[in-house]
């Protein structure tokens, strides 16, 4: 086993890098690739960049260029079901969608791809089940729940876009990166499981905590928790 932890910002992989033994580090494609050990664990951190094309180019290369035999996607998003989920709650997936996808008029429903005959992808039940597990030994204060994931390649803020994904696909929470890392390792067979930590709650006025504020607080709580699920695998 190889794992490929995959964060868009800084501030979602730094914990992760300093974590890793052994390290060492590579440039490819414009992205920096440093790979270690995680506890026992081989282990290879990557920050991808903000979007969905740089999130599969960087899936590729953990698992075509760095033989990376799963992948983890490492992060934060923001709640679309605001009396759910609070800020600083976790998501682990259970499948993502593209909600930013449509060729409705070519008769396909929202976020199916031509070719396949469903709009998710499946996370794997293992790592999600992994990741559940280390969310309740590492931050038990936390409320963790497995559910969709939405992406697209806008950040959300509007009540009115917050109401058309939770209504269209019925996510859990949205961000810009995990369901095409999501869609890169169901095409090369690969396990994978995006878990995001809430951040901020799009199309709600008046947070006592904003996104700013608070991003790298969840970021490091989900690498905190991604690196203990990883040394456990």
């Amino acid at each position: 086993m190889r794992v490929g932890i995959i964060g868009a910002m800084d501030v979602e992989v730094e914990l992760l890098r300093e974590r890793l033994f052994d390290r060492e580090d590579t440039s490819a494609l414009g992205m920096d690739f440093s790979a270690g050990r995680l506890g026992e664990k081989d282990a290879v951190v990557v920050k991808c960049g903000v979007g969905k094309v740089n999130a599969a180019v960087c899936a590729q290369a953990l698992i075509g260029r760095f033989g990376c035999t799963h992948l983890i996607n490492t992060g934060v998003a923001g709640s679309l079901d605001p009396e759910r989920l609070d800020i600083g709650d976790l998501v682990v997936a259970t499948d993502c969608v593209q909600h930013d996808f449509s060729v409705a008029p070519l008769g396909y429903a929202p976020g199916v791809i031509p070719g396949r005959d469903r709009a998710e992808f499946v996370a794997d039940a293992r790592l999600r089940e992994a990741a559940l597990a280390a969310a309740a030994a590492v931050a038990p204060e936390v409320r963790a729940v497995p559910g969709r994931v939405a992406s697209g390649d806008q950040f959300v803020s509007r009540e009115e876009e917050r109401r058309r994904i939770v209504d269209t696909f019925g996510a859990l929470c949205c961000e810009m990166e995990g369901a095409a890392i999501a869609q890169a390792a169901t095409l090369n067979g690969a396990p994978f499981v995006v878990v995001r930590a809430i951040s901020d709650k799009p199309g709600i006025e008046g947070q006592a905590v904003t996104y700013a504020q608070f991003e790298e607080a969840a970021a490091h709580r989900c690498a905190k928790i991604v690196a203990h699920m990883v040394a456990a695998l």
